[in-house]
């Protein structure tokens, strides 16, 4: 990992972020009526526009228009959003291999866990999605009345030792630079960091952010895929999670690879521990498995022998047919105790 890292998290106003809550809105709609519903949601906005596509098999009764506007309104967006729909029914192709237990599509998943952190997440992963999480309680809460929903964090670290925090809010017009830093340092930073002699602390570094959301840029489910995971410490494989049911292992997977890191570090085999997995489309069993600790040690014959990684055991076993989804679409998808992927085996 090198010595010096740099992590980033996004507040749920970012549009990358509306997007990826938007499709797990969906998708939980979807499996709040039909737990078996097959979902591939995808969403963009735009200026203002706002379009959502994909695929699904349900029999589930849902407004994907509805369901998007509740949650733009929701994060704290005032203006209307033209809506566009184009939802098909899923593949025959794909539902052939997935009706038998098979997985949804190919690929590589990760997931790791690390002893440094009650999340058992590296610090600086912990940290940033604290800052983010406060901005939204922030502005929520009113404590700070000209903050706006679009917003990120970033921290530096070098040498296990806080070198920079990076905080971008949108805000309301008319309020000073110096007004911005004096209050995100003492209600937000100082919040989570007990100690800020020697830290650089940089607040909206272009001088101001007032346009945000759709009208500052446009927004794609899945283009966070570093901030909902590991912040880029350890490999991914490339698949989002958000929109997709847990038959796509893109999710499933990395969530099990979780699963079992965590549980390994838990257990104290491990101080750190990096597992993958990966699948071929249609084809239950994994084409591989590998776990490691910190030192490179192989856990693979722990893994094997302790946890069973066919996408319908996965499924069983973590209770992902349940419409849990759109909390996870923010501020990580590791970390929160809630997630049946984050408990501690007994």
């Amino acid at each position: 990992m090198g010595n010096v890292i740099t992590v980033e998290s996004v507040t749920s106003g970012h549009p990358d972020k509306v997007c990826d809550q938007v499709s797990d809105a969906i998708l939980d709609a979807c499996l709040a009526q039909d737990p078996k519903s097959r979902v591939a949601i995808e969403s963009f906005g735009s200026h203002g526009l706002f379009v959502i596509g994909g695929e699904v098999t349900t029999h589930a009764k849902f407004d994907a228009a509805k369901i998007a506007a509740r949650i733009y309104k929701d994060i704290g967006y005032k203006d209307k959003l033209k809506i566009i729909t184009n939802i098909v029914k899923q593949s025959p192709d794909i539902a052939m291999g997935v009706d038998t237990g098979g997985a949804g599509d190919q690929g590589i998943m990760y997931g790791y866990a690390t002893n440094e952190t009650p999340e058992y997440l590296p610090k600086a992963v912990a940290l940033v999605h604290k800052l983010t999480r406060g901005l939204e309680d922030l502005r929520k809460s009113k404590k700070i009345k000209w903050l706006l929903p679009d917003g990120k964090a970033q921290v530096t670290f070098s040498n296990g030792k806080l070198k920079t925090i990076l905080i971008s809010t949108q805000h309301k017009k008319g309020i000073s630079i110096e007004q911005i830093k004096r209050e995100i340092t003492n209600k937000l930073i100082k919040r989570f960091v007990s100690y800020i002699n020697g830290v650089e602390i940089l607040v909206n570094p272009t001088g101001k952010f007032e346009v945000g959301g759709f009208f500052g840029d446009t927004g794609l489910t899945g283009r966070k895929i570093m901030v909902d995971t590991y912040g880029g410490l350890i490999p991914h494989g490339g698949g989002c999670f958000s929109g997709k049911d847990p038959t796509k292992v893109d999710r499933s997977g990395a969530y099990m690879c979780r699963y079992v890191a965590k549980n390994i570090v838990a257990k104290g085999l491990a101080k750190k521990c990096l597992v993958s997995v990966a699948y071929a489309i249609g084809r239950a069993e994994p084409l591989m498995i590998a776990a490691s600790d910190e030192k490179g040690k192989s856990l693979t014959a722990y893994a094997k022998k302790n946890f069973d990684f066919r996408p319908r055991a996965i499924i069983e076993r973590l209770n992902l047919q349940t419409p849990i989804y759109l909390s996870t679409a923010s501020y990580g998808h590791f970390g929160n105790p809630d997630f049946p992927w984050e408990k501690i085996e007994s």
